[in-house]
């Protein structure tokens, strides 16, 4: 796919999970995509296939999350998307990035604020052992 059709590929990702049409988004992404949020707060870390991502959709969704694309930039299979992300009444601006192979993302690296997401998700248990 060429560039421009991998940011239209993303807008549509972003419009349909602006609008709670995961189904839509779920069908955008690789059967094994792999999904990196980084940091320390309970929704913290790597989710691979489109069950275990759903599911960190789902507990994202627990404290309001909304997202707001402001700025796609392309170069060749690579999408960085800047958004604003706001979650429990907290605001704050990330650069997603995607990797996008035969039409389909594959893998997202999220870089954003992790102190908002401790503040607001909590921190990760660690289990005991």
């Amino acid at each position: 796919m060429s560039e421009q059709e991998n940011k239209e590929l993303m807008e549509r990702g972003y419009a349909a999970f602006s609008a709670g049409d995961l189904d839509t988004v779920m069908s955008l992404f690789d059967d094994d995509i792999e999904w990196v949020q980084p940091g320390s707060s309970a929704v913290s870390g790597t989710y691979h296939g489109k069950t275990e991502v759903m599911e960190q959709f789902g507990r994202l969704a627990e404290k309001g999350l909304t997202v707001e694309l402001k700025q796609l930039v392309a170069e060749g299979d690579t999408v960085v998307a800047i958004t604003k992300v706001t979650a429990g009444g907290e605001t704050s601006e990330d650069a997603d990035v995607f990797t996008i192979r035969n039409g389909k993302t594959v893998h997202v690296q999220v870089h954003g604020d992790t102190a908002l997401l401790e503040r607001v998700y909590g921190k990760k248990q660690l289990a005991a052992g």
